[in-house]
């Protein structure tokens, strides 16, 4: 008796497969969809294009976001993001997030490119990287701000759209305009961590912070142990894509255990 053939995805199939996964991660990269649903590159994305096309799902560099109830493409969002704005973030916790950004800095070496992505606690880092001769790709304007009166440092800016609230920059259409630059280390934050990974309250911000992971060798995320307290939104990566969590002393155990048992350095400053 012959073995009987592996079942391939019909066109709906792939699609309904597709749509769960957005449903309930909001972003997914187009290297996760080749591995968990069995169909060729080609005919993902042409499933992707069509989806795009229907208006069912935005079509973003790098993979898929899901749409908001009011079904408008990430290219025509309003320029406000969900979650805290970043003059209410900047004051919670403050201690904690700049002996964050000094243990931050001390990672860098001098001369080497790096990025560093928008929020509270990546910014503090900034004001100890004058004597380095960085080059620095950021989207946030506060870094931009902090990083300007630095002579030694160079200052590059993400393209995209400008969301007040953040003040940050933030492209994830397919027309990259991300200058060409790859870095050793990518600096970020995150609104929330658990066993999930790291998460972000708005698609667009999450699918932005996918394209710089992407961009880099190594993930380093900057979060004080509140961010641990109760995780929930958009999964930007998994646990075992971050190589280094720089926290505060006040982790508890359980999520010491939690990072380490994914494979994650962890600097307590």
């Amino acid at each position: 008796m012959q073995p009987s053939a592996p079942h391939t995805l019909h066109a709906t199939e792939r699609e309904i497969a597709i749509l769960k996964l957005l449903a309930q991660r909001g972003f997914v990269a187009f290297r996760e969809l080749e591995q968990i649903i069995d169909a060729s590159p080609a005919t993902l994305r042409r499933d992707l294009e069509r989806l795009a096309s229907a208006g069912r799902i935005g079509r973003v560099h790098g993979g898929a976001l899901s749409l908001g109830s009011n079904g408008v493409q990430p290219d025509n969002s309003p320029a406000a993001l969900r979650g805290v704005p970043f003059h209410e973030n900047i004051a919670k916790h403050a201690d904690a997030k700049r002996a964050i950004g000094r243990a931050a800095a001390i990672l860098c070496q001098p001369g080497e490119g790096i990025m560093i992505d928008g929020g509270s606690t990546t910014l503090q880092m900034c004001p100890h990287l004058g004597q380095l001769g960085l080059q620095v790709l950021t989207n946030s304007l506060h870094a931009v701000s902090a990083l300007l009166p630095q002579a030694n440092t160079r200052v590059l800016v993400a393209g995209g759209t400008l969301f007040r609230e953040q003040n940050i920059i933030l492209s994830v259409s397919d027309d990259d305009l991300m200058p060409s630059f790859h870095a050793p280390k990518l600096f970020m934050g995150a609104a929330s961590i658990g066993h999930q990974g790291v998460m972000q309250p708005d698609t667009v911000l999450a699918a932005a912070e996918r394209r710089l992971i992407d961009r880099a060798d190594q993930l380093i995320l900057l979060v004080d142990s509140s961010k641990f307290d109760a995780p929930s939104g958009y999964v930007v990566c998994a646990l075992d894509e971050i190589d280094v969590v720089i926290t505060n002393a006040e982790l508890p155990a359980r999520h010491v255990r939690m990072l380490k048992q994914a494979g994650v350095r962890i600097i307590t400053a």
